[in-house]
């Protein structure tokens, strides 16, 4: 006999569903039956047509329920450096910080990390994420799995370039067979909420048989890659010198045909318009990272990006470069940043330049369309998979409740997120953590974490006369 799913009704809440009319229901409802939305609308609607079958049901009080959000450029493994690398310039801080660290990382310390780094992001509302590119993806894919989210991961993938660690000296050829072997590993597993991308770390450390191999054969596997791209102007000027193009790494991977729609271009920073446009033909997905570029890279061109239809998420980067695994935080810094930068470049305010609409759309269907998810995620809309979060706006952070989704990004924090439901299960209800002994983590972290940075012969400077 075959098993009934179970159901469960969560009513009378303010139900923000992010779908393509963009309706917030005001005292609406959401039945989930198994991993998936059976119906979204109002309150009485949705109790009078499950009244005859068992459920369970919850009563919100008028709390939000928002589609889970999506961290579309994160690196679990570089967790346990939280702190090591700050306010230091961006080639200091890959050559003598985080290469050392990755580079010395075991297995089980990426295990750790993207544990440490997965409760973060849980306790911030997001129920899926990108991974940037690290070590030891098996370790995160357990991780993933005890975790119950869902990650699109990627290797650390680099063929050439210098200051490399000697344990990462691969030829072109290892490089695609071993994310081979992961996708066919572990692509569609943990429920399906695991996905395996391919990666490239950055152009100044890819030949161009590895960009080209790697186009083909995302393309082949029909799924995606996540690349840095553009982060700093020394980038398009080596490159500019070594390719012989008139601008610089966008100008470049649209010339040999990796501007394609399955692209996730993190940071993005330094395009001119022509780059722009490249994206935008393309249908390339930009994952702004608003804390980590105003610490390493610089501004963003985002509204015009959004100006040109470019899609654009939201990401954290690692936490060595931002400290904060809050996409909360980033919906915040994103509105703000690029009002700002409004000011700086054209010398007069623009209060409406990317405003919390398009914020929230950036953290939830936009992400997900950035990481070729959109079609079961993103939006709360019956048959996509049950991704959500319970907001309690009742506390002093965020009332009074004038305009709820403006207040959902310039007002929530993270302690605002109560509950979230990742692929059907709960995994966090009334802010803890189901799966897994977050104390003992925390714990955990603290020991290996120090053990890592003595291994990797990391010192850092004292700032202040410790006593």
């Amino acid at each position: 006999m075959e098993k009934k799913e179970s159901v469960l009704v969560l009513y009378n809440a303010m139900v923000v569903t992010m779908d393509s009319e963009c309706r917030v229901i005001k005292e609406g409802a959401i039945a989930v039956s198994g991993d998936r939305i059976a119906a979204v609308g109002p309150t009485s609607e949705v109790l009078s047509n499950f009244s005859h079958s068992e459920h369970e049901s919850i009563d919100l009080n008028g709390r939000i329920l928002l589609p889970g959000f999506v961290n579309t450029h994160v690196h679990t493994s570089q967790q346990l450096g939280r702190g090591i690398a700050d306010d230091v310039d961006l080639m200091t801080w890959l050559h003598e910080r985080i290469w050392p660290y990755e580079s010395h990382m075991t297995y089980e310390d990426s295990y750790l990390s993207t544990l440490l780094c997965g409760i973060e992001m849980v306790r911030s509302g997001v129920t899926c994420f990108a991974e940037a590119g690290g070590q030891h993806v098996p370790a995160m894919a357990g991780a993933v799995e005890v975790l119950g989210l869902r990650g699109c991961l990627t290797q650390s993938v680099m063929d050439s370039g210098d200051g490399l660690p000697p344990n990462w000296r691969f030829s072109t050829d290892q490089c695609i067979q071993s994310q081979k072997e992961l996708y066919e590993k572990y692509n569609d597993t943990a429920e399906g909420r695991i996905r395996i991308w391919f990666g490239l770390r950055q152009i100044m450390n890819a030949t161009d048989e590895l960009l080209l191999k790697t186009r083909d054969i995302a393309q082949e596997l029909k799924t995606g890659i996540h690349m840095h791209i553009a982060e700093i102007p020394y980038e398009n000027e080596l490159v500019k010198k070594q390719k012989g193009v008139d601008h610089g790494t966008v100008t470049y991977l649209e010339k040999i045909g990796l501007i394609k729609s399955n692209l996730l271009a993190a940071h993005s920073v330094w395009l001119n318009q022509a780059e722009i446009g490249y994206f935008a033909k393309g249908g390339v997905k930009v994952s702004h990272c608003p804390a980590s570029a105003m610490r390493l890279l610089g501004f963003a061109p985002i509204k015009e990006y959004l100006e040109a239809g470019v899609c654009v998420s939201l990401g954290t980067d690692g936490a060595p470069s931002n400290n904060r695994m809050s996409i909360v935080d980033e919906m915040y810094l994103t509105s703000l940043i690029n009002k700002g930068r409004e000011t700086f470049i054209t010398g007069t305010t623009n209060p409406t330049a990317v405003p919390a609409e398009t914020v929230l759309k950036m953290a939830t269907i936009d992400g997900a369309r950035s990481v070729l998810w959109d079609d079961q995620i993103g939006s709360l809309e019956p048959g996509k998979k049950a991704d959500m979060i319970v907001v309690n706006p009742f506390t002093w952070t965020m009332v009074p409740l004038h305009d709820c989704i403006s207040n959902l990004v310039y007002c929530m924090r993270s302690e605002n997120i109560e509950s979230v439901l990742c692929n059907g299960k709960w995994i966090m209800k009334d802010r803890k953590i189901v799966n897994i002994n977050e104390e003992e983590i925390i714990q955990k972290a603290m020991i290996e974490g120090s053990k890592l940075i003595s291994r990797a012969g990391i010192k850092l400077p004292n700032r202040m006369k410790f006593v």
